[in-house]
């Protein structure tokens, strides 16, 4: 199952290191959910699936809930009235599914007054969308730069990531940090309001690493601003030390995202890169995590015969990362069990 890393010896060093015991807390009660930016149509040939079609591949692959992109075509605010979205919230409900979380694509980092201002604003509308669609959590960025479409199909964060360089060049790190911690604070007033939880992810380029992601919360000090830790962004930690990061995120863990590419080999499931899927499922049942493992396939993806892979590639995926993440859910759960 997955990638061939020596569980037994992992499991043994990382216990040995300390991390707490599962004995500890109660049992972890993970789901495996659906990221709708996996069918945005973003990074594949071919157009965005609706949110009816991705409730559709949700069910259909065994997903327990999804995930709504917070932009177009899923889920931008202008596009989603309280019928709008309890319509989706009947049609998500009626299949079994649970629409548990709305993604932000916000960037509080401009040194621009507006554009932070504007932010908000965004924000705002997404909180509002997020409670009437009965969901509980919006997951945002630090910053965000954003991401452009290819002549070719497919996307790219090269353009973005230069504007977001370009406009940041004359601003200090501490003045960028304290402007993204005023509009959070403000943000989590708002979730308040809505009684929604913000999961601040830990995502460049403002956070550099979990141990930013969890300095933030701190600093903003609101019971409505918690973590959504991805293992995959960590790219100087191990599997230990992925599974000690995920101790000290604790109780503010409140969403997970994971990802790859995936195929089925002769001895199962393999993914392409490092996901440390495991390693964060360890920690997650030393903590006694009780919420979701999302999918995403979101990252430019392979050129067959020059053109972009399709549609049918994006559905293998989510097919086989969602029997993976049940795979590694039941062989952490025994291991910590």
């Amino acid at each position: 199952m997955g990638r061939n890393v020596s569980r037994r010896r992992f499991v043994q060093s990382t216990l040995a290191a300390g991390v707490l015991s599962a004995a500890a807390v109660p049992h972890a009660h993970i789901k495996v959910g659906l990221y709708s930016i996996t069918y945005g149509g973003v990074w594949y040939r071919g157009d965005a699936l609706t949110v009816e079609q991705v409730i559709g591949r949700a069910r259909k692959f065994g997903y327990q809930g999804i995930e709504i992109d917070g932009k177009r075509p899923h889920g931008n605010p202008l596009d989603m009235p309280k019928a709008r979205c309890q319509q989706l919230r009947k049609l998500a409900a009626d299949q079994g599914i649970e629409i548990y979380a709305v993604a932000g694509n916000n960037d509080f980092s401009s040194p621009i007054p507006e554009h932070r201002e504007t932010q908000l604003v965004y924000l705002h509308e997404l909180l509002r969308m997020t409670s009437d669609l009965g969901a509980k959590t919006v997951r945002i960025f630090l910053a965000w730069p954003g991401v452009t479409f290819l002549h070719a199909g497919g996307g790219s964060y090269e353009v973005a990531q230069a504007v977001w360089k370009a406009e940041h060049k004359e601003s200090t790190d501490e003045q960028t940090w304290g402007w993204c911690r005023q509009a959070v604070f403000e943000a989590a007033a708002f979730a308040g309001d809505y009684g929604v939880t913000l999961a601040l992810q830990n995502h460049p380029p403002v956070i550099k690493g979990y141990a930013d992601t969890i300095r933030m919360v701190k600093e903003v000090a609101s019971p409505h601003l918690k973590i959504c830790f991805d293992a995959r962004l960590e790219h100087s930690l191990d599997e230990p030390a992925v599974r000690k990061a995920v101790n000290e995120v604790g109780a503010l863990q409140t969403l997970w995202h994971f990802g790859g590419e995936y195929d089925r080999g002769p001895d199962g499931i393999t993914v392409k890169g490092d996901e440390k899927a495991f390693a964060e499922a360890l920690g997650l049942h030393d903590i006694g995590y009780r919420g979701y493992a999302g999918f995403e396939l979101c990252h430019p993806l392979p050129v067959v015969n020059g053109r972009t892979v399709g549609l049918d590639f994006v559905d293998k995926n989510a097919q086989l990362a969602a029997e993976y993440m049940r795979g590694v859910l039941a062989q952490a759960g025994k291991m910590v069990g």
